[in-house]
């Protein structure tokens, strides 16, 4: 008499699933989250060009007050990691949105330099924490057969966000003294926004059974199933009150702050991290130098902040296609490939930005660059949840994003001694040296495509 074959558990049961409504709901209410976060970083970058000649601010106010945010946004990834590992993926994600939601719109009322640099550090606290927390929910709900293209297609609408914050700058921004601040007040909708991410999205079924929770798992992926047309049996192990029989999984124990810290140290992963951490650092390096400071850039260079702003937005639409192939190339090729090739293609468009002399080389450029680089931060969303286990994996991806970050801070800081001293040549040689390096790096990095989440 053969055995009868085991009920698959319930990360199976969603990992089987196809792509479903929910899965769609889940990815577009992370994404517009991520989207208005990449609305406040873009526009802060327009917004610096603007004080600059409204408050005749110097390279290094303008410095402080780009670095104050994300000096914000190490601290902020660091702790929200940690603090999504011990009280859940969706929680997290929804205070982040009000934190950073509400200081933006605060930041448009900043009568000094010195408020306006307190309530950057403080937008960057959520927004920091905002973004790996997001990945690592939607990567453990996606199927693993199309779980990086999903999550590329998350980073995709920093694209939309981005794209919004040109359009916002380039209409409202030059329209008056303040038009700065009517473009940072826009920033307060992700403080309503909020309400809905934190009431209409479900919590990661990896964290709940990690927790004990397992009704709200089973119920959780039961709502994933019917959107799939599949009815689930009654499970008598689960009684009314939501607790497991000896028959469901055991609660594990939650590891401490220090301890999680460790392990991604363990020597099973350290290579892994320290790869990770080096491509994080180099891709915040080059990023945020470059596009933070390119609308101030363009207008040091003599064109005007109406067609520095024109210029820009121009480039940020070459972003979606850009990502559009990283969604590709991440199934076919693998991750780390993937990565590798946008890191060097975004190499090379530095190079030929900082040789660009006529108007349109300048553009061909910049699209190219935002092509190759925001491909590559697709690429690297998608690879960096992936590398550990439930218990580890938002403090895993909050502190590698938390240790690029550093770079975002020093990077506005280099920029204008570099551009200054050197000029913008050698500074977007610089930005290519580093891309270079994190190519390197991410080729040690292991490709785990179509490979079920670790547990």
């Amino acid at each position: 008499m053969s055995m009868p074959s085991p009920r698959p558990s319930r990360v199976e049961r969603l990992d089987r699933l196809p792509f479903t409504r929910q899965h769609r709901k889940l990815l577009f209410g992370s994404g517009a989250g991520w989207a208005l976060d990449a609305l406040d970083v873009g526009m802060i970058s327009f917004v610096l060009a603007a004080l600059a000649q409204s408050w005749d601010l110097g390279s290094g106010q303008l410095s402080l007050i780009a670095s104050a945010g994300f000096l914000g946004m190490a601290i902020g990834a660091s702790v929200g990691g940690l603090l999504a590992d011990r009280f859940g993926r969706r929680q997290i994600f929804a205070a982040t949105l009000l934190i950073f939601g509400l200081a933006t719109g605060a930041s448009a009322l900043a009568g000094s330099v010195a408020v306006l640099i307190l309530l950057r550090f403080i937008v960057g606290l959520g927004l920091g924490a905002e973004l790996p927390v997001a990945s690592t929910l939607v990567s453990e709900f996606a199927p693993p057969r199309i779980r990086g293209r999903i999550v590329v297609l998350l980073e995709a609408f920093w694209a939309v966000g981005w794209l919004g914050a040109a359009l916002i700058s380039y209409f409202v921004v030059p329209g008056s003294e303040n038009g700065w601040r009517w473009a940072l007040a826009i920033g307060a909708i992700p403080a309503i926004y909020a309400a809905v991410i934190r009431f209409g999205m479900p919590e990661s079924v990896r964290f709940l059974e990690s927790r004990g929770r397992n009704l709200e798992a089973e119920n959780t992926v039961r709502r994933f199933e019917r959107s799939a047309g599949i009815t689930a049996p009654a499970l008598p192990e689960l009684d009314a009150a939501g607790e497991a029989s000896a028959a469901a999984l055991p609660r594990e124990p939650a590891l401490r702050a220090g301890e999680r810290l460790a392990a991604l140290f363990a020597p099973v992963r350290r290579r892994q991290t320290i790869a990770l951490w080096i491509v994080w650092f180099c891709v915040n390096f080059s990023y945020y130098g470059a596009f933070i400071w390119l609308p101030t850039i363009l207008v040091a260079s003599g064109f005007s902040l109406v067609k520095s702003f024109g210029f820009t937005l121009i480039m940020t639409l070459a972003q979606l296609p850009g990502y559009a192939v990283s969604a590709l190339l991440v199934e076919k090729w693998g991750r780390n490939r993937t990565l590798a090739l946008f890191l060097v293609g975004s190499a090379c468009a530095a190079g030929a930005f900082g040789l660009a002399t006529e108007d349109w080389q300048v553009i061909a450029a910049g699209m190219l660059l935002s092509f190759f680089n925001l491909g590559a931060w697709g690429a690297l969303y998608a690879i960096t949840p992936e590398l550990y286990p439930t218990a580890l994996r938002g403090t895993g991806a909050g502190w590698a994003a938390g240790f690029g970050r550093i770079a975002s801070i020093i990077a506005p800081l280099i920029v204008p001694v570099v551009s200054l001293g050197l000029g913008t040549g050698w500074l977007f040689a610089l930005f290519g040296a580093v891309f270079i390096l994190a190519a390197l790096a991410s080729i040690g990095l292991p490709d785990r495509r179509g490979h079920a989440l670790e547990g």
